[in-house]
């Protein structure tokens, strides 16, 4: 009965430290009228989403405007000075905008370094509303400043806040404050606040040139709340194929900082779903959990030295919220545990706790499970895109019911796990088959400290695991709670990421939660070793797996909740005098499929507009030709001081309203010079690589230059003596259903613009010629 009663608590206890794995790492909140002035509120915080989120406020727009507008005024009614600062910006990719930063500064009593505030105020081109990115990040410090200044207190360091602007574009804004504002030299740490999804809790991410225990010591001294993070998260993040503000500051301008950044629901990333209603306010609870204690104390703290030449491993679990330790320490800690590893092995062969024959053996049912689970991981998404193929139409690969599939394949691995330890267990064997989950994590630890060193805490749970070990030696009659309470760490440190890498890079990496379920469960052996009805546990988690498949199944469609993806461009071509329509849809769908009836008599078209993904078009048909006004392009070839060089000055004007520009030539012409409005553009990697957009480039790709207003383009160029490159323009305007030759009707409500490409576009291409 004891023991009955211990298998109960142990699988309770298992269940509790997932739960917290997920839900006790932040805030929750409702939306309370009562909050004290000087105290955060989610409710004044969310009321700013609201007014920012109306409508798409992209770069050029007129609800930019007003979304710049309206944070000036918020700040001026706090009583604080405002400031724009607009300039022409060329980024490293060969962005090219006027981004209109808008900054303000509280002035400290002291003379140190300034801590600054940032985010961005523009939302993603061209029809996402932006709540969670990042009007989630402009509310989290309009409203954590307000409560600040409503205290009374006066900082010792100034206090910059900075909304940048095109940081959707290429972080154009906050290339123009490193490189060009005065109060930049003045920065000595700087807190950025982003989103790539609408929901779930915030990690923090650090940005530094240098190493990082400086920060990691003063962030926990600031005595956060609701730390979620670990040295594992930055690594994922720096695979990610995106930036921030706060890299081009770090980049450009040595300034080390923090991101708080949250991912979930990931399918309204850059989306016209990416409305107020869907952002989590526990999620901006959390957002303002972080800024209004590091505010207070870095406002009042020294940090003209936040840099170190000393890195820390770090992660969060419970009651210790942070635990650091030195890099320095990763081999040492690495060679120990396989020396208390080989001595623990010697003690129980000695001792004839163990046998070769059943450890060798311990080794089958592990390789089955994650061989068996990876594969099944891989092919129930390749089964499920099969089945529905409208799931393509996701360009970031996570769909609206994506954690069904997740929850689905870490069920369907448990279930292999069970039953495969099942048919190979014996009540002997317990010890026997946890030394090969033993060896195999630690490889992987000696992997990490080779190639990824932040994940090297992985082996702290192979510090626990070798005390399992030595428990399972002895085995007394009632030992399962210690052995219970030793596998909570591996929960702590490795359940969270069985979610978070297909919900950051795309369901196509399921198979990855698979392998990771299954070497989190060999951890657990031990405590899974004590449950007799183990096949019974295989048996309810392939129930729940397909349950949940099942699940998936009848929310695999389209709705006005959850709205389907689609695009329709309308490209003419001035150089051969034919214009198609064109889409990156997988599927056509009944709003677009009639454009494409002639799809056979059309040439595609090869270029790929710059996009995220690098998306092509998948459909083309021959479209009527229409009126387009054509821009001019005055090319001046003008004396060069290079000898070998030729030298042009080309002016583009548009004649129509646009929102975009590109210019694309082969990638193997590097030129000698360019100049866009007076402006060179960045090194990609400064101090690191030598690639240029344009001097010595990587594809066709010239520039993409988004208009402010009307402004001219002026290009100022050199090129080897005696070439006569071809350039290719593209001019795009977001006018596809206000054309008056053009019969383009609506979406209907269960359709939003396909995200992340050139979308509801009437584009004009011509080409000239550099001669």
């Amino acid at each position: 009965m004891v023991k009955k009663l211990q298998v109960q608590i142990s699988f309770l206890l298992l269940i509790a430290a997932v739960f917290w794995s997920f839900y006790g790492t932040g805030p929750h909140v409702e939306l309370r009228d009562d909050v004290p002035a000087e105290e955060f509120s989610v409710k004044r915080a969310f009321s700013h989403v609201e007014a920012l989120a109306r409508e798409p406020h992209y770069v050029g727009s007129a609800a930019h405007r007003k979304a710049r507008n309206y944070i000036v005024d918020q700040l001026e009614a706090l009583g604080l000075l405002v400031q724009t600062q607009e300039a022409w910006s060329v980024s490293n990719k060969g962005t090219v905008t006027r981004p209109q930063n808008i900054i303000s500064r509280i002035e400290g009593s002291g003379t140190g370094k300034a801590l600054l505030l940032l985010t961005h105020y523009d939302s993603a081109v061209h029809s996402s509303h932006g709540a969670s990115d990042a009007a989630s990040g402009v509310a989290t410090i309009l409203e954590s400043v307000r409560a600040y200044l409503a205290s009374g207190k006066t900082p010792v360091n100034d206090i910059i806040l900075l909304f940048t602007d095109a940081e959707e574009l290429g972080l154009n804004g906050a290339g123009i404050f490193v490189e060009e504002h005065p109060w930049a030299d003045e920065v000595g740490l700087a807190l950025n606040f982003e989103s790539r999804g609408s929901g779930g809790r915030s990690f923090m991410f650090l940005e530094t040139n240098e190493g990082n225990k400086v920060l990691l010591e003063e962030f926990l001294e600031a005595g956060v709340e609701y730390p979620v993070t670990n040295s594992l998260v930055y690594s994922v993040y720096k695979m990610l194929p995106n930036d921030t503000d706060l890299t081009v500051l770090r980049e450009q301008g040595n300034i080390n900082g923090f991101n708080f950044a949250f991912i979930d629901d990931h399918f309204d990333y850059h989306t016209a779903t990416d409305l107020p209603e869907n952002l989590d306010i526990n999620t901006l609870a959390h957002q303002g959990s972080y800024l209004v204690p590091l505010l207070e104390y870095f406002s009042e703290k020294p940090i003209e030295k936040m840099g170190s030449e000393e890195d820390l491993i770090f992660f969060n679990v419970p009651v210790f919220n942070l635990v650091m330790y030195p890099f320095s320490w990763i081999w040492p800690m690495l060679l120990l545990a396989i020396i208390i590893f080989l001595a623990v092995l010697g003690y129980g062969f000695f001792k004839k706790h163990l046998r070769l024959s059943a450890v060798l053996k311990g080794f089958v049912p592990l390789l089955i499970s994650l061989v068996g689970s990876g594969l099944l991981g891989f092919g129930l998404w390749k089964l499920a895109l099969f089945l529905y193929p409208q799931y393509l139409e996701m360009e970031h690969g996570f769909t609206y019911n994506g954690y069904y599939y997740i929850a689905a394949v870490i069920f369907l691995s448990l279930a292999v796990c069970f039953y495969v330890y099942n048919r190979f267990r014996k009540p002997e064997t317990a010890a026997d088959f946890f030394v090969a989950p033993l060896l195999v994590w630690i490889l992987l630890s000696t992997l990490t400290a080779v190639y990824l060193q932040g994940a090297a805490y992985f082996i702290v749970p192979v510090f626990f695991g070798l005390i399992q070990l030595l428990i399972l030696f002895q085995r007394p009659k009632f030992d399962l709670l210690a052995l219970t309470f030793l596998s909570l760490p591996a929960i702590f440190l490795l359940v969270i990421f069985i979610v978070m890498f297909p919900v950051a890079l795309g369901l196509g990496i399921l198979f990855l939660s698979a392998v990771l379920t299954v070497l989190l469960w060999s951890l657990l052996w031990p405590v899974f070793s004590y449950y007799r009805k183990l096949q019974l546990l295989g048996f309810l988690s392939f129930l729940t797996f397909l349950t949940l498949f099942i699940v998936a199944h009848f929310t695999s469609d389209f709705s006005a909740e959850k709205p389907r993806p689609n695009s329709l461009v309308y490209l003419l071509d001035k150089d051969r005098e034919v214009a198609t329509w064109n889409s990156y849809d997988h599927m056509l769908d009944e709003w677009n499929a009639s454009y494409f009836q002639n799809a056979s008599e059309a040439v595609v078209q090869e270029t790929v507009f710059s996009s995220k993904y690098s998306s092509g078009f998948t459909h083309t048909a021959v479209a009527p030709q229409i009126t387009v006004a054509e821009p001019y392009i005055g090319i001046r070839k003008v004396a060069s001081e290079d000898p070998e060089a030729d030298a042009y000055s080309v002016k583009i004007a548009s004649n129509r309203p646009v929102n975009r520009i590109e210019l694309y030539a082969e990638k193997t012409l590097d030129f000698r010079s360019f100049t866009v409005n007076g402006k060179e553009a960045p090194y990609l990697q400064p101090g690191e690589s030598d690639l240029h957009v344009f001097t010595n480039r990587w594809n066709n790709r010239v520039l993409e230059y988004y208009p402010v207003s009307r402004d001219t383009l002026r290009l100022e160029v050199n090129v080897e003596k005696g070439m006569h490159p071809n350039i290719e323009l593209y001019e795009a305007a977001y006018d596809l259903f206000t054309h008056p030759e053009l019969d383009v009707k609506p979406r209907n409500s269960g359709m939003i613009p396909r995200p992340f490409v050139l979308n509801d576009a009437i584009v004009l291409k011509r080409s000239f010629k550099l001669e």
